[in-house]
């Protein structure tokens, strides 16, 4: 055997092999042959591709956590697992480096963004490397770079052009403490995401893209993807299709004297039930709607109506609909609505509790019918009508079917300064411009301070605004906000495949060849963020028939949480964050990964657990200690039988990501090993092969130690070997434990043969005095008979 520690010490083979795998470039994706007549999804070697993704991390000064290390680990024995089994794996890794989290490390140390950034990344690399992930690192990117921002850009000016990307006064998420807007995803439960302060609403002119001209297919689509069904269904749910139909009210006696003094005004509603029309009893509008602020429409107590629409503009959305008994709401005076079922004088109030952004903004109230609409009603002492239910008005065409969604328009504005720059420029002949391609990337300044004021920084500045009009050549100055951190990462995994590429965000042959993603994992918190984003790029370039998919990612799995001892979420103020530079200085990064793996399911939140961590290492321990018994001997048929069974177990626990089953079957085996004075160097090497995608340094070092003196252990690193593969006539047991059950009772278990017949188990259990003296006399009715698992006699 090559020279090699007696004792296990990772803190010398780990750098070691790091070193080896990056110089020989082992983890490097091979892209296929630009062959127009090659095949979709193989290189030119005839191997399947395999595109796995980690959701990229943003580059925080406080470095990794131990909850990081959970999904690159699973990513990394996947990929390791599948290269050995012959497919043309590509597993990039990059930093999504803009945005506020960046930012506000960079307020708070009063350090520019673009340094602190930066410094942060190299110890974020650093972290990984000393992991052993199998990343190809040549293919490293950086949102907060130029070179990358160049296509983000492009991507807005793309959506932009073809009417997906606009500029438009709304009422607005805001976050005093983060000084910005925030899209609607980014506000859930009127708290900020990032800060958890409470958010505001506010009218400005913001960008948005327009999402919402692909809510059907965004709803579609998930039918045909491999998620989580909890993502789904928070996908399907914030996309809110709901079916009805859309009705017109009229105001009774109210001609308008805007600009047709004859025609009637209307309120439009939209209902899901209008089979209950003749319940109405009155309307309810939004505070934003146009008939609460139209002064000639003769509402006697306009000024209630306008403190009161004032007031509601300060409350978010959750607030307005967080108390469903404590509703709040002020009668339009002097003005009424027409029923067009009965024609019925209704009243028509506003309430915050109605949202202008869902619908019409405006509801028919049924008090009989509906919850919310009863204790409104009973607030206001409104008369509630119990009427049998009717599809008159649908039937007469009076009423028209509607669809509406939840989903509303993605906001992209960002009033800070660490993000792309929004490619627009304003001129003052020409109006709103489109910076030309060729003009890209349009660059952040320099020339201005970073802290947050409320407006964008980049208003300050004057180089960045010394720019001409793109269409008169005249004076024009540019759109001073930033894009949106969530505008980066909707495009990420396309510019992994081709990231030098000056010319366009990725060459057509390398996304037909690489994407979409086979297999990408990351946290559930971005359910309805990042998820539905990138799922809206790639259904916006399908479109326009840029790409030839329309969902990014094939299959989504989500990495459960790890929370401190005791059951608690890990934060600095508790000061019970584990780093893991401690755990691999002290015991190994292959430590680490075995026991993050090990320490129960991968979707679910589990404590860390010390302990634990230990215990990894012992078994690492009794590895590398067994090296010691491998002989040239022949092996042992149990144990070449348990070895079997371990080859088909690990294997598929891979695929289905149950890493800590797959961790117990090796354990298993190694138990079944130290019970033998000798184990042949044949079971040995396969041992190794199923150990190395979860501990690939000690593996790749007990590989290297047996290769020189055993022919059978090919050469060059244990990661370029083929995946052991398992003879199915060893998997067969000879004996087998069948249950024996009287009338469904369990009353014992014999052992039989494989695949014993009905008759043969029968005349066994009878043969059991055990068993016999429950039947002895009695007259079996019925045998229930699975071969292999039970027989059940009915007396």
């Amino acid at each position: 055997m090559a020279e090699q520690e007696k004792k296990y010490e990772p803190n010398k083979i780990e750098p070691k092999w790091q070193k080896y795998w990056e110089k020989e470039g082992l983890n490097r994706a091979k892209d296929f042959d630009k062959n127009p007549a090659q095949s979709a999804t193989h290189n030119e070697a005839g191997r399947p591709k395999f595109y796995c993704l980690d959701m990229f991390p943003y580059p925080s000064g406080a470095g990794l956590h131990v909850g990081h290390p959970k999904g690159y680990t699973a990513t990394d024995i996947i990929s390791r697992y599948k290269r050995m089994n012959g497919f043309n794996v590509f597993h990039p890794i990059g930093w999504d480096a803009f945005g506020l989290p960046a930012e506000n490390y960079a307020i708070k140390t009063k350090v520019h963004p673009n340094e602190s950034t930066h410094k942060n990344i190299a110890h974020f690399k650093e972290q990984i490397k000393s992991l052993g992930f199998s990343y190809d690192w040549e293919r490293e990117i950086d949102t907060s770079s130029p070179e990358y921002y160049k296509w983000t850009q492009w991507f807005f000016l793309f959506l932009y052009k073809n009417g997906w990307a606009y500029k438009a006064k709304a009422a607005v998420n805001w976050c005093d403490s983060c000084q910005t807007v925030l899209a609607n995803e980014q506000a859930q439960d009127g708290k900020c995401e990032r800060c958890s302060s409470n958010v505001l609403q506010k009218d400005l002119e913001q960008w948005f893209f327009k999402i919402t001209d692909f809510s059907e297919e965004l709803l579609a689509g998930l039918d045909k993807i491999d998620w989580p069904e909890p993502i789904k269904i928070m996908q399907k749910n914030w996309i809110g299709k709901s079916e009805g139909y859309e009705i017109d009210f009229n105001i009774k006696n109210s001609v308008t004297k805007l600009a047709d003094r004859h025609s009637l005004l209307q309120i439009r509603v939209f209902t899901t039930r209008i089979d209950t029309i003749f319940g109405c009893t009155y309307l309810v509008i939004a505070p934003e709607h146009e008939i609460a602020k139209n002064q000639e429409l003769g509402i006697k107590n306009y000024e209630e109506v306008k403190d009161y629409v004032e007031t509601a503009k300060k409350k978010s959305e959750r607030d307005r609909q967080a108390d469903v008994k404590d509703k709040t709401g002020v009668k339009l005076e002097g003005v009424t609505a027409i029923n067009p079922a009965n024609g019925k004088e209704i009243p028509i109030f506003v309430a915050d509790y109605v949202l202008s952004s869902y619908g019409t903004g405006a509801i028919m109230a049924v008090p009989a019918q509906d919850e919310r609409d009863f204790e409104f009603a009973k607030k206001f002492n409104l008369p509630i009508v119990e009427v049998p239910n009717s599809m008159e008005m649908a039937e007469k065409g009076i009423a028209k079917k509607k669809i509406n969604y939840r989903l509303r328009d993605w906001l992209v504005s960002r009033q800070r300064y660490w993000g792309a720059p929004i490619p627009i420029v304003y001129c003052e002949k020409c109006g709103e411009q489109a910076v030309p391609e060729k003009d890209l990337p349009v660059l952040l300044p320099t020339d201005v301070d970073f802290m947050p004021t409320g407006e964008s920084p980049l208003v300050k500045s004057k180089e960045f605004h010394k720019v001409k009009c793109p269409k008169c050549g005249g004076p024009a100055r540019r759109e001073s906000d930033t894009m949106d951190t969530f505008v980066c990462s909707s495009w990420y995994f396309f510019r992994y495949l081709d990231h030098k590429n000056k010319n366009e965000f990725a060459d057509k042959k390398l996304i037909d060849y690489w994407l979409p993603v086979d297999l990408y994992v990351g946290g559930a918190e971005h359910a309805v963020l990042h998820l539905l984003y990138a799922r809206f790029f790639a259904k916006a370039l399908k479109r326009i028939s840029l790409i030839g998919f329309d969902e990014p990612f094939l299959k989504l799995r989500n990495v459960g949480l790890i929370l401190a001892e005791g059951g608690v979420k890990m934060s600095k103020s508790k000061g019970n964050v584990i780093n893991p530079d401690d755990i691999v200085k002290e015991y190994g990064a292959d430590t680490l990964r075995i026991y993050e793996m090990f320490m129960g399911p991968f979707d679910q939140a589990i404590a860390w657990d010390t302990k634990g961590v230990g215990g990894a290492r012992r078994f690492l321990d009794r590895i590398y200690k067994l090296k010691e018994r491998v002989s040239a001997k022949s092996s042992n048929l149990e144990l070449e039988k348990a070895v079997n069974k371990i080859i088909k177990k690990v294997g598929e626990d891979i695929e289905q990501m149950k890493f800590n089953t797959a961790i117990s079957s090796l354990m298993i085996l190694l138990n079944e090993m130290e019970g033998e004075e000798e184990i042949s160097g044949d079971i040995f090497e396969r041992f190794l092969l199923l150990l190395a995608p979860f501990a690939p340094h000690i593996a790749e070092e007990l590989y290297e130690g047996f290769k020189i003196q055993d022919s059978r252990f090919k050469n060059g690193s244990i990661f370029e070997q083929e995946w052991p593969k398992y003879d199915t006539a060893l998997l067969k047991e000879e004996k087998v434990n069948i249950v024996v059950q009287i009338s469904g009772k369990a009353r014992g278990v014999v052992e039989v043969e494989t695949g014993a017949s009905e008759q043969e188990v029968l005349d066994i259990v009878k043969a059991d005095s055990k068993i016999n003296k429950w039947i002895e006399g009695q007259n079996i009715k019925k045998v229930i008979f699975i071969q292999n698992k039970l027989i059940n006699l009915v007396l």
